[in-house]
């Protein structure tokens, strides 16, 4: 039997965390009895800066049940941080560490396909969405479109229609660790790792409490993170459509010669005006694509911590 545990970001999360957790540990007795895992393994809930009572219950949880664990952060980090935080903490603690949103909108049933999988000689097992019919339609179109765009510029061997539900091996994590960019982005990071790997379906349900704090701000910066850290494809699109523009300017130039040798040229504001701000417009897009990337440039320089833990909660078959 293996030692399993689980990795969730929490960031505001009070009105499910005790639904979470009692759904967890639920799971975790019935795969102890089954054999698939030891009856040590951890449900690990990490406190992301929240703002509301989160940590207070995961402290009570931690007193009141032999399987869940802290980690609280000193401040907000992100969600891709607060993993991260979990996964490196605990990579020492577990033969395998499965990530899950506290929400538990991914399907628990697919964590014991992943134990399997895992035990099969898989290091990576991917949760891949094969319905997303609980989501928003906003976020099923955006969502979907993301994975597409990001197909087509290339550098990122990202799953289709995964998330950050997924299985790592304890050697697949500390190959993680290996990687010490700021810009994390974990769904094209774990792919790189180049260790066998597999998929089990992963069916969304309803959210059962509260209200996602992951909104279309943040995943917009997910996704620009995604893109921008892997993809240099952007700049030459930049450079494709400076081309572009030159031969439109040469073709209204040869126009332009053309009216004023034939005397059909009519003065007007209406083109000129246009067309400053529709180059300018392109200039400011092409200036801020720039932008992004000198600034991910000057994070990753500063070479400063992803977080910083400030507590954490253990039984003593981890300390």
């Amino acid at each position: 039997m293996i030692r399993l545990a689980t990795v969730s970001p929490c960031y505001n999360e009070e009105d499910v965390l005790e639904l979470s957790a009692q759904r967890l540990t639920s799971l975790f007795d019935r795969m102890v009895s089954d054999g698939l895992i030891s009856k040590d393994s951890l449900i690990i809930f990490v406190n992301d800066g929240s703002k509301d009572h989160t940590w207070d219950i995961i402290q009570r949880l931690h007193h009141e049940n032999a399987y869940v664990c802290g980690i609280n952060l000193t401040r907000n980090s992100g969600h891709q941080n607060a993993i991260m935080a979990g996964m490196m903490t605990a990579r020492q603690w577990a033969d395998a560490i499965i990530t899950i949103d506290a929400d538990l909108q991914d399907d628990l049933e697919a964590i014991p396909q992943m134990v399997c999988q895992f035990t099969q000689g898989n290091d990576i097992v991917y949760g891949v969405k094969v319905s997303r019919t609980a989501d928003p339609w906003l976020k099923r179109f955006s969502a979907e479109a993301f994975y597409r765009l990001q197909y087509q510029l290339g550098g990122v061997e990202s799953i289709y229609n995964h998330a950050d539900f997924r299985l790592l091996s304890r050697r697949a994590l500390d190959l993680l660790a290996e990687y010490r960019e700021r810009n994390v982005y974990l769904r094209g990071i774990i792919p790189m790792l180049g260790l066998p790997s597999t998929t089990v379906e992963d069916v969304i349900s309803e959210r059962s409490a509260g209200q996602s704090k992951y909104n279309l701000s943040r995943m917009m910066g997910l996704a620009l993170d995604g893109i921008t850290s892997f993809s240099i494809r952007p700049i030459y699109g930049i450079i494709y459509l400076g081309i572009i523009f030159l031969i439109i300017a040469f073709g209204i130039g040869i126009y332009v010669l053309h009216a004023l040798i034939t005397g059909t040229a009519v003065p007007g504001w209406s083109s000129l005006i246009l067309s400053i701000w529709l180059v300018g417009g392109f200039i400011l897009i092409s200036i801020g694509v720039a932008g992004i990337y000198v600034g991910k440039i000057y994070q990753e320089v500063k070479q400063r911590p992803l977080y910083h833990i400030k507590d954490i909660l253990t039984h003593e078959s981890v300390d």
